[in-house]
């Protein structure tokens, strides 16, 4: 494995076509596109990484990931009385859906459904408690007490919200959100803000490998059931409207966010985050999407046939 990603890395270089670096959010513009990483993490506790493997990036919207899990551990099923299950077909940040379906996103990994989720998880409680208990569960996860949010980010992400403040206030309108809509807003931005770097965000995942079980500490963290739920969701809707495309030519669970990151869970075998900022016109990774099909394709991990 270590030999296939440092020939992977050197391989990447040479690609002439990055994909483009998120300038809607200012912060984000700034990050150099030339950066890459990946970290594999098993659930015997072997770490493989290289490149920018341990560079902070913003991990933005794979953060759905871990409030939807919170989410699910707070209300249970309840929760999918505020958000669908469908994959949208739509961009992340559209708002067409919601009003032709009275106000209910389509899935927890749109910019709206995730909005519901922060408000469904908030329970009544203050922006900041909601956050500590977010970054708490993250830390453990992860397994490091390090891990932050990036202020800069989440700012930079407030003073653009224009599209999300719309989509938060039509779900409002409907009667969707139960909380001030500039307190989740508040959260969700700062949810979305939090660094991490390709082997923490890789150690996060191993949960989801395991049938819900952080096999390198024991601990369970979700049902079997959950565990596959949340999957089955990353595959169908983890890359918006290019989640068929990912399913497509990686064949693994994942999520992306438009920080230039990707989790992909190959069940039973890892979990896997790689980080590089250059997008493609679906808001994901261009070369993150590559390196995890060269992946898939060499160990044969895809969930839809093993490698003859």
């Amino acid at each position: 494995m270590q030999t296939f990603l440092n020939d992977l890395v050197n391989s990447l270089a040479n690609e002439q076509h990055r994909g483009k670096v998120a300038d809607y959010i200012p912060q984000l513009a700034h990050v150099n596109p030339n950066r890459f990483g990946i970290a594999v993490c098993t659930p015997s506790g072997e770490t493989f990484t290289a490149g920018d493997a341990n560079t902070l990036f913003s991990i933005q919207s794979i953060s759905k990931v871990f409030t939807l899990t919170l989410a699910l551990g707070k209300i249970g099923d309840g929760l999918w009385q505020h958000v669908g299950r469908e994959p949208s077909g739509n961009p992340f940040n559209s708002i067409v859906q919601l009003e032709h379906e009275m106000g209910k996103p389509r899935n927890p990994f749109i910019n709206a459904g995730a909005i519901a989720v922060v408000d469904a998880i908030m329970m009544g409680h203050e922006p900041k408690e909601c956050l500590g208990e977010i970054l708490s569960f993250v830390r453990y996860l992860a397994k490091d007490e390090s891990i932050c949010f990036d202020h800069l980010v989440a700012a930079s992400e407030m003073q653009h919200r224009d599209r999300n403040a719309s989509l938060a206030h039509f779900m409002k309108s409907f009667g969707r959100l139960r909380h001030d809509v500039d307190k989740v807003l508040g959260t969700y931005f700062h949810q979305c803000s939090i660094a991490m770097n390709c082997v923490q965000l890789a150690q996060s995942g191993l949960f989801l490998a395991s049938d819900g079980i952080d096999k390198t500490t024991g601990h369970r963290i979700v049902s079997a059931q959950r565990a596959r739920r949340i999957n089955s969701l990353m595959m169908m809707c983890g890359h918006y409207d290019g989640s068929g495309e990912f399913a497509f030519r990686v064949g693994l669970p994942g999520k992306s966010g438009v920080g230039g990151g990707i989790l992909a869970i190959a069940p039973g075998k890892a979990s896997i985050a790689v980080w590089s900022p250059g997008l493609d016109q679906q808001g994901n990774s261009h070369l993150g999407t590559l390196a995890l099909e060269r992946l898939a394709q060499h160990t044969g991990w895809s969930v839809f046939g093993q490698r003859l």
